[in-house]
């Protein structure tokens, strides 16, 4: 099969199509035919050498997947070859095959094409597991989103208002950006190039909730803009490491400072946000209600020209490799159909 080897760190140079052999499904896994493979930032992470794979996971990039079951591992119940799935992958996305674990893979939205499936599930997986789980978001209060129109961010903004009718916050870094932000929930958004702190202050009076990826000196201010009983939540630390705070006004107002990663995360955890997911969010994505924005398809040779895109940070929504071209752009399954 053809598959992107990471030939060492650097920019999207380093990445190189090649010639691999085929997996092949572990008990409990199965092996799916991959038809197109969303492009997020923890791909670009690993390919610069920052992020690198679990010891058990494979080296080749990619964490999500859509296509069609083609081979079942042993002691996998509830899929059938031929199966139209997405599925949280723990690498190995850039290829024509990939395995993962059954628990993992959920049934394509009905209507959605491959490519659209192909964009849910990293996103998806870590907005529930960020501002559900951790962040506990509750009915009607108040979240920030850093980064609006990311992937997660945007999947966190819709989960939000529809899921929890959350007050909505964002920020983003253009006019466009910050349109698209209000167009999927937010109720305001400013840009983060100016005193996003002074504009949100004056917008509300705190949150609930705030999810951020940049952390650094974000951190205090974000500390001061929660309200008690506060929660702040991280999933990256872009803008620094560390950070100075006050850990005085933390334990006065009851705040949490908290993160996370999921790739490390056993099947089973991941499986349980798999079953909350297709329960919740995919009759919503079904009816229409969420939405997922592709920014830009490639096809598969492309894989370099897609990596150029996310450095530029130029993307609103997601970025998707057309692995098979002629069925990327189709949808699975029809309405009505089983």
């Amino acid at each position: 099969m053809r598959l992107v080897e990471i030939q060492g760190a650097g920019g999207p140079e380093v990445l190189a199509i090649i010639d691999g052999p085929k997996p092949e499904p572990k008990p409990g896994e199965v092996l799916i035919r991959v038809i197109a493979a969303g492009v997020n930032r923890p791909d670009v992470q690993q390919r610069r050498g920052l992020y690198p794979p679990p010891p058990e996971a494979s080296p080749v990039p990619g964490l999500d997947v859509a296509g069609e079951i083609a081979a079942i591992g042993e002691g996998v119940t509830g899929f059938s070859v031929g199966d139209p799935v997405c599925a949280l992958v723990n690498g190995g996305g850039y290829a024509e095959f990939c395995t993962v674990p059954a628990l993992q893979c959920m049934t394509v939205p009905r209507d959605l094409t491959f490519i659209e499936a192909a964009s849910l599930p990293e996103v998806y997986f870590t907005a529930w597991n960020n501002v559900i789980w951790l962040a506990r978001l509750a009915e009607g209060e108040s979240l920030l989103v850093q980064g609006g129109t990311s992937g997660v961010g945007m999947a966190a903004i819709q989960i939000a208002r529809k899921l929890r009718n959350a007050k909505v916050f964002a920020t983003a870094g253009s006019p466009e950006k910050l349109a698209v932000c209000e167009e999927i929930g937010a109720q305001h958004a400013v840009s983060y190039r100016g005193d996003w702190a002074a504009e949100l202050r004056a917008l509300t009076d705190g949150f609930d909730v705030i999810l951020d990826a940049q952390a650094g000196p974000y951190t205090q201010k974000q500390l001061d803009l929660l309200r008690p009983d506060g929660r702040l939540v991280f999933l990256a630390s872009h803008q620094g490491e560390t950070a100075e705070v006050n850990i005085r006004a933390i334990v006065r107002r009851r705040l949490t400072l908290t993160g996370s990663t999921l790739r490390p995360r056993p099947a089973a955890y991941k499986g349980r946000i798999a079953a909350e997911l297709v329960r919740e969010v995919w009759p919503l994505l079904e009816s229409g209600a969420i939405r997922t924005r592709i920014h830009k398809v490639f096809a598969f040779e492309d894989v370099r020209a897609a990596h150029q895109l996310m450095d530029s940070n130029e993307q609103i929504g997601k970025v998707v490799l057309a692995v098979d071209e002629a069925r990327a752009g189709t949808a699975s399954r029809e309405r009505g159909e089983n």
